[in-house]
């Protein structure tokens, strides 16, 4: 009868131990957010930035020219593996919505970008070049691809860390622009 309690001493913290980790593992599986790593700069006006044209003609771009209209801004460089898989999507977007895709070829070489673009479609109404990787570090951009979307006012609305989708596109994107914008791509 002495070992009865015993055991018992054991099995209860056991039996609430596991409990406690399987509701713990429900409710993590089941969260709308997981993997989602949230912005500092959602709400908040987007980091001004300036920098050279891809095509080299020694022109500067920035976000000052684009103030006034929405537009999806995104990370990418040849060197990145998940951005040769986002770029299919990029093009079927670029082509069936009407808001511009703004490119940023972070940390690349650029006849290397320019062959890319080349070769696979150019899906950005415009692209700027990062060398040294100041603005992507203004943006919190710590891996690419990264894609922002942002309003007129110039507020970052949304932040897509990884490729483009199609769910993505339509859920995180599409849904957050105004109703004119609603196109799908195809």
């Amino acid at each position: 009868m002495t070992e009865k309690p015993h055991v018992l001493r054991f099995l209860i913290p056991l039996a609430a131990f596991v409990l406690i980790g399987i509701v713990l593992a429900v409710g993590v599986k089941h969260s709308p957010q997981v993997g989602v790593i949230q912005s500092p700069l959602i709400g908040k006006q987007a980091p001004a930035w300036n920098l050279p044209v891809l095509e080299g003609s020694g022109e500067a771009f920035g976000s000052k020219e684009l103030r006034g209209q929405w537009y999806v801004l995104n990370f990418w460089g040849t060197w990145c593996e998940p951005c040769h898989e986002e770029h299919p999507e990029l093009l079927a977007i670029a082509r069936a919505s009407g808001v511009p895709i703004i490119g940023i070829d972070w940390m690349d070489d650029d006849a290397l970008a320019n062959d890319f673009l080349i070769k696979e479609g150019n899906p950005y109404a415009r692209v700027a070049t990062d060398h040294d990787g100041h603005v992507a570090i203004d943006w919190g951009v710590y891996g690419t691809p990264e894609t922002f979307l942002i309003d007129p006012a110039g507020v970052v609305v949304f932040k897509q860390i990884g490729p483009m989708t199609p769910e993505i596109w339509q859920k995180e994107f599409l849904s957050r622009l105004p109703p004119q914008r609603l196109e799908r791509p195809s």
